[in-house]
């Protein structure tokens, strides 16, 4: 599986790196215009105030995200993304929000060494909004209804 999709890889570069070569005996008619800059955006440090705002803003999602989660886990309701045992775990669960942000901060520094600069602000800005809609869900959710105990004394048959 893996050697396979490595095999795909390579075939795809080396194709990619094969169709930009030129042909050396072609003689070149006349020479083209300049290409039409793409209006993309500028280059810039990666640690720029708006960086730092960001990343700011994706570690306070993470950490909203944390209590959110530790919130409805306190009331009785059962994790669907992660384990109940992993959330539980509370160091463990700080680590992984922790690993969250850092992975953001990496994504966007791929980005940003890649000339994607738009994308690299959007990866934190999507990660905010998804971060802080998923716990305004979260301190949304109302605790589970409690179990159905038989009474003493009263006999519960099915289907009464």
């Amino acid at each position: 599986m893996i050697r396979n999709l490595l095999l795909a890889v390579l075939v795809l570069a080396c194709s990619r790196a094969l169709l930009a070569q030129e042909n050396p005996g072609a003689a070149t008619s006349a020479p083209q215009a300049p290409a039409k800059a793409k209006t993309l955006a500028p280059p810039h440090k990666f640690w720029d105030r708006e960086n730092i705002w960001l990343f700011a803003g994706v570690g306070a999602a993470r950490m909203l995200d944390y209590s959110s989660t530790r919130h409805f886990r306190d009331q009785g309701n059962e994790e669907w993304l992660l384990s109940n045992s992993v959330v539980d775990n509370r160091p463990l669960f700080v680590g992984i929000e922790l690993a969250g942000t850092a992975a953001s901060i990496g994504v966007s520094y791929f980005f940003h060494r890649t000339g994607h600069h738009t994308v690299e602000r959007w990866i934190s800005i999507v990660h905010v909004g998804v971060g802080v809609g998923g716990s305004v869900h979260n301190y949304l959710l109302k605790p589970p209804p409690p179990p159905l105990t038989a009474q003493p004394g009263i006999m519960s048959l099915p289907g009464r």
